[in-house]
């Protein structure tokens, strides 16, 4: 498998959910089958039923995020040194040259994007427009809507 670039806090998520499924989840869908086998007859048993296939996908979220962390490629965005260019884990701030509107993104692992908290993947389009541009340069993306440019006004490894 190859490796997954995470940032050092996309890596800690990924433990703590991994922690909480093993030692919360886990325990508490194995408790439910056990209640629900004590009901006597499983092959009508809804709630049994219910409890098995969740733990089928607590298994298998828990398999995931071990594999995931398992060829993880940690990347520390503080510790980097790119002369200014855009790279995975580089804070970005942009402004729309149509709209003049700025807006701030930080290039992240698939795993950890989050549009919400501006928090791009690095395989989106965005992040692969901006990937090694500078502050300064102009970006074009592809969007739905058609091409949109955005200037980099600002790159920080924060």
């Amino acid at each position: 498998m190859a490796a997954i670039p995470l940032t050092v806090r996309g890596a800690e998520r990924l433990k703590q959910e991994l922690h909480r499924l093993k030692t919360v989840e886990r325990p508490a869908v194995i408790n439910a089958i056990s209640e629900a086998r004590a009901q006597g007859d499983l092959s009508e048993n809804a709630e049994y039923d219910a409890a098995k296939e969740k733990q089928g996908f607590i298994e298998g979220r828990i398999q995931e995020l071990e594999s995931k962390l398992s060829n993880a490629q940690l990347i520390d965005p503080t510790e980097l040194d790119a002369d200014g260019r855009i790279v995975f884990g580089a804070t970005v701030d942009l402004e729309d040259l149509e709209s003049n509107e700025k807006v701030t993104y930080q290039v992240v692992g698939d795993d950890e994007a989050d549009i919400r908290v501006n928090m791009i993947s690095i395989s989106s389009p965005i992040a692969r427009a901006l990937i090694g541009k500078s502050e300064g340069d102009v970006a074009e993306v592809q969007a739905p809507s058609g091409v949109r440019e955005y200037e980099i006004l600002n790159v920080r490894y924060i």
